[in-house]
């Protein structure tokens, strides 16, 4: 079976990037992502896809074209706790290019990102070196396109499900994104209340396999969540979610891998799903 057959959300938080600067409160999220990725590891996968909220483009789509994902990654904003780790994994860049060529017959902007010189934003990396710490798996990174509204993004993620099934691949789509992102001064903090009962509804309907649900109910959450990025790597990876179980007919089993966890404000959790038996 081709196609994208697991969808995850993952943490990117950047004190997730060395055991040294994590604190307790995390380390949940640590520990999930490695169990999360062992379970993925062993579907055959030939592709990870990560859609990342710390990669940012401001008009067009882009997709990771290199062959190989060589260099160090340094968080910009957080230079002390991501100061430069290095990293190689293979890329696809067979996958990648189909993927723009799709974007682009779909009228969505989109170029190749082939250049030699661009190296990983933390939220690519981060929780690919626990999900896949000894690089096994091939990776195509995407970014978050400000210009685009949540719907551009919903079409952009079904079309990494119809590239993946006509070239043959096996691929987990990654959404690299909190839930709530309303930041404040101070990684202990969690989100208030009401944001954090806004990420528990999300949480619910993602392990029931609510996919139309939570399509139909992205714009109220992102809004009210202050969802990180205005929600755009969520509709991203809700647009792959829709398009697999429209394709195949299949309801999906979601599982949250162990538990929510704050960072300055903001809400996380590793989810997955995975086409039922």
């Amino acid at each position: 079976m081709s196609g994208v057959v697991a969808l995850a959300i993952v943490a990117h938080v950047p004190t997730l990037a060395r055991r040294e600067i994590t604190p307790d409160f995390q380390r949940t999220l640590v520990d999930s992502e490695r169990r999360l990725g062992e379970e993925l590891r062993g579907l055959g996968l030939d592709l990870w896809v990560v859609a990342s909220t710390h990669w940012v483009s401001t008009f067009n789509w882009f997709a990771t074209c290199q062959t190989v994902h060589e260099g160090m990654c340094v968080a910009d904003e957080a230079p002390d706790l991501v100061p430069g780790i290095r990293y190689r994994y293979r890329g696809d860049p067979e996958f990648a290019r189909a993927l723009v060529a799709e974007w682009q017959g779909a009228g969505i902007p989109a170029e190749r990102n082939e250049t030699e010189h661009y190296t990983w934003d933390y939220g690519t990396y981060v929780p690919l070196s626990h999900l896949d710490p000894a690089a096994e798996v091939a990776v195509v990174g995407l970014p978050s396109v400000l210009m685009a509204n949540l719907e551009e993004c919903q079409r952009a993620g079904a079309a990494v499900h119809a590239v993946a099934r006509r070239l043959g691949r096996r691929a987990v789509f990654l959404a690299s994104t909190a839930l709530s992102h309303a930041l404040v001064r101070g990684r202990h903090h969690m989100p208030t209340a009401e944001r954090q009962a806004l990420d528990r509804r999300f949480i619910e309907l993602y392990r029931a396999g609510g996919v139309r649900e939570l399509v139909a109910w992205l714009p109220q959450f992102a809004r009210e969540a202050a969802a990180e990025m205005g929600g755009r790597v969520l509709a991203t990876l809700l647009g792959c979610a829709r398009a697999v179980a429209e394709e195949s007919g299949a309801a999906f089993a979601g599982v949250q891998y162990g538990e929510y966890a704050q960072s300055s404000g903001s809400g996380n959790a590793v989810l997955l799903w995975k086409r039922a038996a």
